[in-house]
């Protein structure tokens, strides 16, 4: 099992044994289901060009998260559409690069 703790495989062996009973309502459960049908649909296709880095980059993360990743991205999307997506507090405290001045053009009298 990757990376799992003592915890997770304690939790992991008990559902494999029927141990864990829901503690879910009827109703919940039925929200829960309505919830997941209405994300799991995907009625459209969007193209999108990225840069050969990034792609690889995120295939990468997918990997190593065990899913293909078109999903990766779709959830990524999901996430940022729906205000879930948050900024890191440490990436969110650091300055952006300054930029730098574009660089003046000098011409030469009399070329």
């Amino acid at each position: 099992m990757p990376n799992t703790d003592a915890y997770e495989t304690e939790l992991l062996h008990a559902y494999e044994k029927g141990v864990l009973k829901s503690v879910a309502t009827k109703s919940e459960l039925a929200r829960f289901k309505a919830a997941a049908r209405a994300t799991a649909i995907k009625d459209r296709r969007v193209n999108i060009r990225l840069s050969s880095g990034d792609l690889q980059d995120i295939q990468v993360k997918a990997l190593a998260e065990g899913l293909p990743y078109q999903t990766l991205i779709a959830s990524v999307l999901h996430k940022y559409a729906t205000g879930k997506l948050t900024e890191r507090a440490d990436a969110a405290n650091e300055a952006p690069p300054a930029a730098k001045p574009p660089a003046q053009r000098t011409s030469k009298a009399g070329s």
